[in-house]
């Protein structure tokens, strides 16, 4: 996908009307929907969405219920963070299978599901793995 959009963009510059931000905006738009082709990119993203709902959800539990007394202020955020907390063990188990990581990272990646911060260590680690599948 990213060889098409550089054949456009050189063939937008032979004619005049070169825009290197479109260009820019190709490849960022490439190199992120290639994070979801790997295994590691779908955790990597999940892990991200899982963590900032977690904390969303701490904010409301202490703040909106304990301090405003609203009861009903940790339904939604709750359902949503239940659902993205499912979706990132499914994804978790599939790159566990993917890469045929040992028991070890695996579990070290889903306890730092449940410390509120932690999602940002697993992102640089996996930021730092191969996919092994193509």
């Amino acid at each position: 996908m990213l060889k098409i959009h550089v054949a456009w963009a050189k063939a937008g510059k032979e004619q005049g009307n070169f825009e290197p931000e479109i260009l820019a905006s190709a490849i960022k738009t490439s190199y992120h929907l290639g994070m979801l082709s790997s295994a590691i990119g779908r955790l990597r993203i999940i892990s991200i969405m899982d963590g900032l709902s977690f904390l969303y959800l701490l904010y409301h539990s202490i703040y909106s219920k304990r301090m405003l007394g609203m009861d009903e202020a940790i339904r939604v955020p709750g359902m949503i963070h239940g659902v993205l907390f499912t979706i990132f063990c499914f994804v978790l188990l599939d790159a566990m299978l993917k890469q045929k990581w040992s028991l070890k990272p695996p579990v070290l990646i889903f306890i730092s599901s449940l410390i509120p911060l932690a999602p940002i260590f697993v992102e640089i680690w996996l930021k730092k793995q191969k996919p092994l599948e193509e």
